[in-house]
């Protein structure tokens, strides 16, 4: 396979550093399946997202540390598919489907095997396509979106066992969303970081005091955003491509 210029291929071995996160980040998605089928379900929510901020360390030290190997990559989708595949699905399932009996676990099972065709397919293409982007929903993004809508639900009081159906249809589109060919943004640009000014700086401190405030609703919120923004992202660029097409026919014309 020819190498990508840029791109630095996977080392082999294995580092004790980026894979102990990674143990981290499955021991929290055990948990929370633990948690989930004893009932304790904010606790189970409350996990998942333990083992995202695990998920992006292990990246984020891998590379920092050029500890980057194949056995972290495979053992980080393992490990991902536990924690953000099959701990939400139960957990949503737990929490809400049961009513709907079969349609609810197949639901969540859904909601599992796309997150592992997601996994399967980034990991494919990985060595081979560079760019800033992903190409569909991440699982832990779906993961979160999950975690958030249980969390602000019982913050609020609000129950869905009455409407199993909401949650329902949530799986379905978050499953389409990880498995399509939506672009979503994987924060890896480093010119992100470069043009940070100070009303940037603002806007993050407002943030972080709203999410200290109110963490369901502030995560909720940024988890639903950051779900929208690829089909948003898919409108915005057919609206420049519709409004791109006259000016060049004006430009040939002229």
């Amino acid at each position: 396979m020819k190498k990508v210029k840029g791109m630095s291929r996977p080392r082999r071995g294995v580092y004790v550093l980026p894979n102990l996160l990674t143990s981290m980040n499955l021991f929290c998605g055990f948990y929370a399946i633990i948690s989930a089928i004893n009932g304790q379900f904010e606790t189970a929510a409350i996990s998942i997202f333990v083992a995202i901020v695990f998920d992006v360390l292990d990246g984020k030290v891998a590379r920092a540390t050029n500890t980057t190997s194949r056995f972290g990559v495979e053992y980080d989708s393992l490990a991902d598919l536990i924690s953000f595949g099959l701990a939400p699905g139960l957990l949503i399932y737990m929490w809400a489907l049961q009513p709907m009996g079969r349609l609810g676990w197949l639901a969540a099972f859904l909601f599992t095997v796309c997150g592992a065709l997601r996994l399967a397919r980034f990991n494919s293409v990985a060595d081979s396509v560079p760019g800033s982007d992903f190409t569909g929903l991440p699982i832990p993004g779906a993961a979160a979106m999950v975690a958030t809508t249980l969390l602000l639900c019982e913050r609020t009081m609000v129950s869905l066992e009455q409407w199993p159906v909401i949650p329902m249809v949530m799986l379905y589109v978050l499953s389409f969303l990880m498995v399509s060919n939506v672009r979503y943004s994987s924060f890896k640009k480093h010119s992100l970081f470069r043009r940070f000014n100070f009303h940037m700086l603002v806007a993050c401190i407002l943030i972080f005091v709203f999410i200290a405030a109110e963490p369901p609703a502030a995560l909720f919120l940024i988890s639903l955003v950051y779900v929208i923004s690829g089909p948003l992202g898919i409108f915005r660029k057919n609206k420049e491509e519709v409004l791109k097409t006259p000016m060049e026919e004006e430009k040939l014309d002229a």
